[in-house]
């Protein structure tokens, strides 16, 4: 099992031009003092060797002044929409069935025209126009989704749509519903430790085109939609990445995947007019498979206790938090954390009723439903969790605006 934890703690250390080790980074944050870099709470700490930088040069008086903040918010969802009893006519299940053991009661499906790449620049468009952030003042660009249309990666692809004109890196995070707040803490650390200055995470999912539409147990649960956030350096004052506290287990990978697999064909591979003993194979995807009693029970246990860390890390108490918004996976799930929290359900956001688990999508989703409909407002304090295949988990305490 992998833990990485921290919170993130910027003071301004006095500038030199040769920075002496010890340096300890690591994936949990950061504490300075003094020129040195030292470790907070982690499981990793990579050594640093000397290193000569002119003050010019040098990112250090970014790295350790400048806090970051969500600053906009946008999400897209496809134009079909497809309810429990559409779903009724396709496998044995009712509206009722579906809905007392998930919550969920529709979802969206992509079809026609919709592309996961045309979900991720529309709702990355809201977000930037409400950041009042220009395409070509971006840094950065972080795509969390599992199902990207390129196996290389859909995050370049929603560069160039974007039309920044200045070339920034654009990469894909791949945690499937996890995948959200690991971007969230990528962005911080490029802030922190890279200088970066404007950040767009995009969390899409396109679960859709993996799910056996045959299988009431699975079909039933997923959505396909797009949700956005703008991630924006300030003054440590600021700051609103308060802690966070990221896990992975692979052992519990079996119980939530959807394996590579070769189809085997009868051709053979031709050189030259020669024949290899090589057969053709093609790869593909299975459908998603997943042991739901598992998967219920790793939630309920881990989860909690996740958001409870990060709490303790930012030194703060559930009662000092103004919302809770957890991954959208099931009506039970999040019932059942907000219980053990001691979270009321009034300070719950949840929006899965009408678009189900869309993995990465769902927290950016809810929160910007949430943000546009005036629930959630600037300087509110979040609890949010993302957990899924891998397995992962991973929670961060941030502030809004």
């Amino acid at each position: 099992m992998a833990i990485a934890s921290g919170s993130f703690q910027p003071s301004v250390p006095s500038l030199r031009q040769v920075i002496q080790p010890p340096a300890g980074f690591s994936r949990c944050g950061f504490s300075l003092s003094q020129g040195n870099f030292k470790k907070i709470v982690c499981s990793s700490t990579v050594k640093g060797a000397q290193k000569h930088v002119s003050s010019s040069e040098s990112r250090l008086p970014r790295l350790v002044s400048k806090g970051c903040k969500l600053v906009g918010c946008g999400s897209a969802v496809p134009t079909l929409s497809v309810s429990n009893d559409d779903l009724s006519k396709i496998v044995d299940t009712s509206d009722e069935w579906i809905s007392v053991r998930t919550g969920i009661h529709n979802r969206r499906v992509l079809s026609g025209k919709d592309s996961l790449t045309s979900l991720a620049v529309d709702a990355a468009r809201k977000a930037l126009e409400m950041a009042d952030v220009d395409p070509d003042d971006l840094d950065l660009v972080l795509m969390c989704t599992s199902t990207s249309e390129d196996l290389f990666g859909s995050a370049p692809q929603v560069q160039r749509e974007l039309g920044c004109g200045k070339a920034p890196l654009a990469y894909d995070i791949r945690a499937a519903c996890s995948g959200f707040v690991l971007g969230l803490i990528s962005a911080a650390c490029h802030i922190r430790g890279g200088g970066f200055q404007n950040v767009l995470v995009i969390g899409a999912e396109g679960l859709s085109r993996f799910v056996d539409w045959t299988d009431r147990s699975s079909c039933i649960l997923f959505g396909d939609a797009a949700g956005a956030v703008v991630i924006q350096a300030c003054d440590s004052e600021e700051d609103g990445l308060l802690s966070y506290d990221l896990h992975s287990d692979g052992e519990g990978g079996r119980h939530l995947n959807a394996i590579m697999k070769e189809n085997k064909t009868n051709d053979k591979l031709g050189f030259n007019g020669s024949v290899s003993d090589l057969p053709s194979r093609r790869t593909s995807y299975s459908y998603i498979q997943m042991n739901g009693k598992e998967v219920f029970r790793f939630a309920v246990r881990c989860v909690p206790q996740s958001i409870e860390s990060a709490l303790e890390k930012a030194g703060r108490t559930t009662s000092s938090i103004d919302w809770l918004l957890l991954h959208q996976a099931n009506q039970r799930i999040i019932d059942a954390v907000a219980t053990r929290l001691e979270f009321p359900p009034d300070r719950v956001i949840s929006n899965l009723a009408n678009y189900g688990n869309t993995s990465a999508a769902s927290i950016p989703l809810a929160l910007d439903e949430a943000v546009r409909s005036g629930k959630v407002k600037p300087g509110h304090t979040i609890a949010t969790a993302g957990f899924g295949a891998g397995l992962t988990w991973g929670s961060a305490i941030v502030r809004w605006g």
